[in-house]
């Protein structure tokens, strides 16, 4: 492909995808203009309050601290996920005696543990931090041992016959064929990063967007309130862009891989 065909392609894309949330901009801008409901302020004012306040003294103080701890939390949460999925993937008996703790585990509604992280961290981003490696790993680690699992016999015992040690194995045998589905893990457990940050700053935290949406509710700051809201949506659209670039430059031989198998059938 020419590099203009993927510059077009890139800017058709870049309009396709814009134009429905510019539309509702525009009707949400001039339909609320000089709004004087107590609910529902104009998006001038809304748009102001985001400028004044995430711009300003809640850029160092609310946005930096949450975006840290999201990030380490993610961080955390791929690492625990794709180290013990590959344990567990790979050996029968590991996985037959972690099952029914796994399953018991990840059913818990991370919110229900958040006394727990309270009493073993105290207020602060430690707990934060644990409240969301606990409560979004686990997306990642049932679609690595999916994927680690669903690696064919045959493929496994030429790996054998071609005596490739343990660490060859799992770099070019067994990474590659689970990595399409450890990313479909990692995409939910990114979403439910975003999730858990707010929660368990909405309830243990004296900083960040969670405490600050939550402080503007209790003291009835509805431009405040609705400017929040927005830069959590914001936040949550530029990893999940910034998420996908990055899947689609490490997958691009999987999708390279299915394009030519797709024009030999």
């Amino acid at each position: 492909m020419s590099t203009a065909t993927r510059s077009r392609s890139f800017w058709q894309l870049v309009l396709l995808r814009s134009w429905l949330p510019i539309l509702l901009l525009l009707i949400w801008w001039f339909g609320s203009a000089n709004s004087e409901s107590l609910y529902f302020p104009s998006l001038q004012e809304i748009l102001h309050t985001l400028r004044v306040d995430w711009l300003g003294n809640g850029f160092a103080q609310h946005l930096l601290p949450s975006l840290g701890k999201f990030l380490a939390g993610f961080l955390i949460a791929a690492a625990l996920g794709i180290g013990l999925g590959l344990l567990i993937g790979l050996s029968r008996t590991l996985m037959d005696l972690t099952e029914p703790i796994i399953q018991f585990l990840r059913s818990l509604p991370p919110p229900v543990l958040l006394p727990i992280g309270l009493l073993l961290f105290g207020i602060g981003p430690a707990m934060n931090i644990a409240i969301i490696a606990f409560g979004a790993m686990w997306p990642t680690l049932l679609n690595t041992v999916d994927g680690v699992r669903s690696l064919d016999g045959e493929l496994r015992e030429m790996s054998r016959s071609y005596r490739l040690s343990f660490s060859q194995r799992l770099r070019f045998v067994v990474l590659p064929h689970a990595s399409p589905q450890i990313f479909a893990g990692l995409r939910t457990t990114l979403q439910i990063s975003i999730i858990l940050i707010v929660v368990a700053e909405m309830v243990a935290a004296t900083q960040g967007v969670g405490f600050y949406l939550l402080n503007s509710q209790q003291t009835f700051e509805v431009a405040e309130t609705w400017a929040g809201t927005l830069l959590l949506g914001g936040i949550g659209y530029l990893t999940t862009l910034v998420f996908n670039m990055v899947e689609a430059s490490i997958l691009s031989w999987h999708r390279q891989r299915n394009q030519l198998a797709l024009e030999a059938a």
